[in-house]
């Protein structure tokens, strides 16, 4: 069960080191934290542990937990049959206990009181987290009370806070955070939870209404949609939460009240719906703005909010607006790449009896435009020039490397009436001297009709995965030739042109190798993905082939931009 272990130490080097956010989450914990695999070793520690237990973060991580740490009250060792917190741990749920000790550095133990949970990073299961509390050794552990009312325990609090942290802002999307928000919260601290957002025109939103129903969650898109506007005379909940004034524990009784804005007649409508005798409203606060208010609200619970709940809400309500300042932010970032990558792409050519399309995805970073390209465009021949490729990079500097090789290409295309081949050589040498792009692959042909109702294919590729050709029977075969180095290589290898005919209601598919690339996976699993849907679809519009292609046959875990030239000869 265990990996290899040095036999100094005792830590396991088979244990895989914890993300960077998991680490930053358990900072946020207000108490010792540790996560453990399920082998039960440490992958991931904060620093009140390291302190608490006088160790280093490099002499925990890698560590069995229970060998390392827990002992009986005089230092002895504790087999695992008598170690309440191991026993949860197999058994894969949430305890807590006290009375128990940690061991130190120098012999001596630590009484603590502790919290096990089982614990969710990043969308990845399998994964324990215990918090502890350092105890007086005088201490006599007992029963923990019956609880009257529905308050967490400090653990739990603070686990969930630790959860909070982790789950919100670990993702980008603002759909998925608040997934993830209604999960954490519901059936939890409430049976119903609703969000309304303020949009960035100032139009308030209600996003989210929830509702436990049993194990599952159900939302209610009837209740959700736009709101009134908030008015600034008002002082009801809804609406000082909103504007940011403060957070506010209510009930129904008070929107039975006279209403004095659209926003209470709504609020008033939403407790009649959902029976919520009790509600906790907070605002969500951005960096710079309020961004909205979360309220959580009780109808079956017949326990009541208080106001010694509103600082749990608040904290969570606080996390969740740093998650969604940073979606919004990476959705204009995103906008503005998509926006920038659009317009450096150029717009393609109408060929009498060709049809074309083409698409871009950009890289998932929402901050990164890329270096994949596509282009086509007339010859002073009279034929028409294609290419796809791909520089080096995910950044400005890539986008405008990108730029640059397209218009050296499209001077020396159109200037010189050469083989593909030749253009291609003379843009490697080019390019070496008068850019600053390290090195791209791509792909450069020409095609242009025959007298016969067939349309001749040219190209030359340079380290680029190889064109997708699929005829009209369904056929499709990746074209090999004419295969040669990279760009900016330094090799001055002579290049290689190849030729095929297109028969007449013959695709043509051009990508870059985002679309096939997989990690930890050779490049023929995607090609062969690649194939088959293109074949699928050989039937459908051209358009129609480009969306399903990229849909179907981009991997999930793609890190990587995608761009994709499709023609189709007429029948």
């Amino acid at each position: 069960m265990e990996g290899p272990q040095d036999t100094e130490t005792g830590r396991n080097d088979a244990v895989a080191p914890a993300p960077a956010e998991l680490s930053r989450a358990l900072d946020a914990v207000g108490a010792g934290a540790y996560v453990v695999d399920e082998r039960g070793c440490i992958i991931a520690v904060n620093a009140q542990a390291e302190l608490m237990l006088g160790r280093s973060t490099e002499e925990l991580v890698g560590h069995d937990a229970h060998e390392l740490l827990h002992r009986g009250p005089h230092g002895q060792t504790l087999p695992h049959s008598q170690c309440a917190m191991r026993q949860a741990f197999h058994e894969g749920r949430s305890a807590q206990g006290a009375g128990e000790y940690f061991a130190l550095p120098d012999g001596s133990v630590l009484p603590i009181s502790w919290l096990i949970t089982p614990y969710a990073f990043d969308g990845e299961g399998g994964r324990t987290l215990v918090i502890f509390h350092a105890q007086e050794p005088a201490q006599e552990p007992g029963p923990l009370p019956e609880a009257p009312t529905a308050t967490l325990t400090e653990l739990e609090r603070l686990a969930l806070l630790a959860e909070a942290t982790a789950q919100l802002t670990s993702t980008l999307d603002t759909d998925e955070m608040l997934r993830r928000l209604i999960r954490l919260v519901v059936p939890r601290l409430a049976d119903w939870v609703i969000v309304d957002l303020i949009t960035e025109r100032d139009e308030v939103w209600r996003d989210v209404v929830a509702h436990a129903e049993g194990a599952a969650i159900k939302r209610h898109e009837d209740l959700e949609g736009p709101m009134p506007p908030v008015l600034e005379e008002s002082q009801w909940p809804l609406s000082r939460a909103l504007r940011g004034v403060a957070s506010t524990v209510t009930g129904p009784e008070r929107y039975h009240r006279t209403p004095d804005s659209g926003i209470a007649v709504e609020q008033r409508h939403l407790f009649d719906r959902t029976g919520m005798h009790s509600a906790a409203i907070a605002p969500i606060r951005g960096t710079r703005e309020v961004l909205g208010a979360l309220t959580l609200g009780r109808a079956e619970n017949p326990v009541g909010y208080t106001s010694a709940d509103l600082p749990l809400v608040e904290d969570i309500a606080r996390r969740a607006g740093l998650a969604l300042d940073n979606a919004r932010l990476y959705q204009r970032q995103r906008k503005v790449a998509e926006t920038m990558q659009n317009h450096l792409l150029p717009q393609l050519p109408r060929v009498p009896g060709l049809e074309m399309t083409a698409r871009y995805l950009p890289a998932p970073d929402a901050s990164q435009v890329g270096g994949d390209w596509y282009d086509a465009f007339p010859l002073s021949d009279g034929a028409t020039a294609l290419a796809i490729g791909d520089v080096v990079g995910h950044d400005l500097e890539a986008a405008s490397g990108m730029a640059q090789v397209r218009n050296m290409l499209r001077a020396y295309a159109w200037s010189q009436n050469e083989p593909p081949s030749r253009i291609v050589a003379w843009l490697d040498e080019a390019m070496e001297h008068i850019t600053d792009v390290r090195m791209a692959t791509m792909i450069f042909a020409r095609i242009e009709a025959l007298d016969d109702g067939t349309w001749r294919l040219s190209w030359t590729n340079a380290g680029h995965p190889p064109p997708l050709l699929i005829g009209r029977d369904g056929v499709a075969r990746f074209l090999e030739d004419g295969h040669g180095v990279a760009l900016g290589t330094g090799l001055r290898a002579p290049r290689p042109d190849a030729q095929a005919v297109l028969e007449p209601g013959s695709t043509l598919v051009l990508y870059t190798d985002g679309l096939v690339e997989e990690y930890g996976k050779v490049i023929d699993v995607g090609l062969d993905r690649l194939r088959r849907h293109a074949a699928a679809f050989v039937h459908r519009p051209l358009s129609v082939l480009a969306d399903q292609v990229l849909r179907r046959v981009r991997p999930d875990d793609n890190d990587d931009d995608v761009a994709l030239l499709a023609l189709r000869t007429p029948v």
